[in-house]
Order: C-alpha cells, then structure tokens, then sequence
C-alpha cells in the first residue's frame, strides 16, 4: 500500500487543511505542465484523493483484510488502464458488484460518449459496452448495471490523466500558442487546433502583450448538461531570427526615446 502521508510530506495527525495546503504546494511544483514529473504528479494527486476525504481517509487509516487470488481486470483502451477488480462474493449479498479504476484522458472527457473495454478473467475476455458520461470529474465513481462478468454491476472510478497541453479548470480548458512578435505588435490571427483537433483562428489586436490570454468561447469541456466551456489561450511571443539593420536601428532608437 502507497504511503499517501509521506507522498504528501505531512503527519499522520495532519489537519484537513494541513493536507489540502500540502497539496496544493506540492502540485503546483510538480505539475506537468510546468515541467514537473507525470508520475510524482499522479502520486500525489493519489494521495490527495485518498487523503482529503475523510471517509477514503478513515478506511485508509484502518485497512480491511485483503483477499488474494481473485481476477483481475486487463482493459483496452488509449492508455495503459489500471483495473482493481474485488469480487463481489466476499460484499453483502445485497450489493453484488465488481470496482475498477480506468485511466482516461482529457480527450475522453472532451468527448463522452460510448466506448468498448476488453476485460480479461479466469474465465477468459469480455467484451462490455460504457459510456463515458459527460463532465465526468477525475475520482468520479460510475455504476453501470449488470456488464461485469457473472452479471454483476461495474463501479467504474474514472481518473484522468494530466495532459502536458491542456490544463483543465472545471469546463475550461488552458494552452498556450506561439506567435510572431510582429504579430503582438502590430495585429493579426494565430491558427491552433482545440482539444478536439478542430483548427480556429484566433484574432490577435494590435499591441498586444505577450502572455495576454484569448478566449475561444464553447471549445471547452462539457458540463453534466453538456454545455461546453471556454478555452482560454496564453499567447507567447517569438522574436524572429532575421531583423534587418535598419529596423533594429528603429527599435535602438525607440528604445532610447521611450
């Protein structure tokens, strides 16, 4: 078992805030999108989940007994999925059902929808129909009736998988797109793809500051209704690598007299 304390650098007596400001530090320094490492990310976004719930916190705490020898999961999918199967023959009666945890991306989330997992047991492969629902939250747990082998229900616990491109707020989606200095000077559009792979252009006013965010409205993520958000693009200037003598002399002297 992970120890979720030491991946967050606190105390086994830490406060819910104590857990939550250390996670907030230890992800900002380690975040992907700042360079930061994918797997020391996922482990303390592991250990947050876990750690930040009081009830996840409590069964953390006092572990039930473990079960060996029971099949597991071994899904297809676009990414390397991570199945936890617990047979349902050791839950009440009653409440007869298989748990797994699946791996998806930022790309499922952007695009819920039907999708076919292969599962592998002792008793061979199975093929069984999801769909992923829209504004799916990473930690989200999803119950779908009777798909898992024996008839069984399947709680799916949906993760997903830091993206080094786009960063996720709620239904708005971050990135950042390089552009000319000649464009942030004096104006023009910067072409990209949203996180579907659909091209836009965006318009870029003159003067324009580097860093200055745009908003490409509905090219989001869906909510539970699914309305889509926003995307929001963070504009980086690049100096081109051949400026004329006579335009560099403009700039010296403009630099002086400004």
């Amino acid at each position: 078992m992970p120890d979720h304390y030491a991946a967050l650098g606190v105390a086994r007596t830490a406060t819910p805030d104590e857990i939550k400001r250390a996670f907030r530090r230890l992800a900002s320094q380690h975040h992907p999108d700042k360079g930061g490492d994918t797997k020391k990310f996922q482990e303390i976004q592991a250990a947050y989940d876990t750690l930040g719930d009081s009830a996840k916190r409590q069964q953390y705490d006092n572990p039930q007994p473990q079960f060996n020898g029971m099949p597991g999961f071994n899904g297809n999918f676009d990414f390397n999925n991570i199945f936890d199967m617990f047979g349902a023959r050791f839950q009440h009666p009653m409440k007869q059902h298989a748990r797994m945890t699946l791996w998806i991306t930022l790309l499922d989330v952007a695009t819920p929808g039907p999708r076919t997992i292969s599962i592998g047991t002792n008793t061979g492969t199975h093929n069984v129909e999801i769909n992923i629902p829209q504004g799916v939250e990473d930690g989200d747990n999803v119950q779908y009736q009777g798909i898992a082998p024996g008839g069984q229900d399947l709680v799916i616990n949906f993760r997903i998988h830091p993206d080094q491109r786009w960063l996720r707020q709620s239904t708005t989606v971050v990135t950042e797109a390089s552009t000319s200095f000649w464009v942030l000077v004096a104006g023009g559009t910067v072409t990209l793809a949203d996180i579907r792979g659909n091209k836009l252009e965006l318009t870029v006013p003159p003067k324009t500051q580097p860093g200055t965010m745009l908003r490409a409205k509905g090219r989001g993520l869906p909510d539970r209704s699914g309305n889509n958000g926003d995307m929001l693009v963070r504009l980086v200037g690049r100096i081109p690598p051949n400026i004329s003598p006579e335009l560099m002399a403009a700039i010296e002297k403009e630099k002086e007299t400004g």
